[in-house]
Parts: structure tokens; C-alpha cells; sequence
């Protein structure tokens, strides 16, 4: 068991996000912009690939077990699109331009013509073990305007299934609990912290 956790990321949302979720366990948790670390490409056509390619190199370069992250919007009407471009979908990394390329793509559809999901594939390394990887999803609908406030990318977009609220306006513990990466995490948490 490791006592240090290194965060693949250099995307303060998502560091903020994840320590958040793990902060009833004693850990400490540090991110690759604190070690200096580079941003690694993300070369693969996959998720679970980008995922695994993150968290091999930077708990090699590091010496530390690392949790890597590569999540994605998937749009049914678009055909998947962004997917794993989801990031660079928005102009200049830009979630607010990006919304708005999104909802000018839809501009044409329907609310029932609008299904989409979030996926989050999270991969941990530790340097004596191989890479396990972790699967989330959630499912839901773009909404037609930007809604809310909390959350950080495409929340204000996305309507989970069986809300009417975009995850921009639920609290942080609500999306926790609904979200992609949220649903990956309970996996690692069962897989790491509670099997014994």
C-alpha cells in the first residue's frame, strides 16, 4: 500500500475534484504540476489507452504510484465527437468556447436528438505493480443553453439522466455521486482502500 498518491494532471479542476473525493483517506496527494512534471501526449485513440500512457510514464519518471485520469464528452449526434478530443475540441483548451462550438453544432436538434455521455478512465500505477484501470460513465442529454455555475468543462452543458439540472448546478457532493469520474473512483477506493 502506498502512502503517496501522484495525480496526473495538471488541471486544477481535476486535482481539486479528486482530493476532495479522497480526503477521508490517509493519503497525500500531490500533482504533476507540483513535482514539475511534464504534461504527457496523449497519443492513444482510447481513453484507457491515454489513461495508461499518463500514469506509466509519469510514476516512472517520478518513482511514485500515479493516478492517471482521461475523460471525455461522447455525443451521440456527432457520432462520439469530441471523445478523447474533448480538451482540445475547445479552442485554446476554452470550455466556454467549446460549449458554444457545441451547442452551434446542435443548434438544428431536439433535446430527444441530444443524448450524450461523459466516460472517465482512471489508471494507477505503482512501480511494482502492473496497471489496473478504472471505468465510469454517465449518461444524459446537452441541454440547449449553458446553465450553472459549479463544476468546471462541459458541466453547464450536460444534463444527467433523470435530472432536469445540469451538473454546473448541482452541489459538488451531488455530481460526485452522479459523475463518470466519481463512478471510476468508487471503483478504485473499493479496489485500493477497502479490499483487504
Amino acid at each position: 500500500m502506498f502512502t503517496k498518491l501522484l495525480l496526473a494532471t495538471h488541471n486544477t479542476n481535476k486535482v481539486n475534484e479528486l482530493k476532495s473525493m479522497l480526503s477521508s483517506y490517509k493519503i497525500e496527494i500531490i500533482s504533476a504540476s507540483e513535482l514539475n512534471l511534464p504534461d504527457i501526449e496523449e497519443t492513444g485513440t482510447t481513453f484507457a489507452e491515454n489513461a495508461i500512457l499518463k500514469a506509466e510514464a509519469l510514476s516512472d519518471l517520478s518513482g511514485l504510484a500515479c493516478l492517471a485520469d482521461d475523460s471525455g464528452l461522447c455525443v451521440d449526434a456527432l457520432d462520439g465527437r469530441p471523445g478523447v478530443y474533448t480538451a482540445r475540441y475547445a479552442p485554446n483548451r476554452d470550455f466556454d468556447k467549446g460549449m458554444d462550438k457545441l451547442l452551434q453544432e446542435l443548434k438544428d436538434k431536439p433535446l430527444s436528438e441530444r443524448k450524450a455521455h461523459f466516460s472517465c478512465v482512471l489508471a494507477l500505477k505503482t512501480p511494482s505493480k502492473h496497471c489496473q484501470t478504472f471505468e465510469g460513465r454517465v449518461d444524459g442529454t446537452i441541454s440547449l443553453s449553458k446553465h450553472g455555475n459549479e463544476g468546471f468543462g462541459f458541466d453547464p452543458v450536460f444534463i444527467p439522466q433523470g435530472y432536469s439540472q445540469t451538473f454546473a448546478e448541482m452541489s459538488k457532493e451531488q455530481k460526485a455521486n452522479l459523475s463518470h469520474r466519481g463512478k471510476a473512483l468508487k471503483q478504485f477506493i473499493k479496489e485500493v482502500f477497502e479490499t483487504v
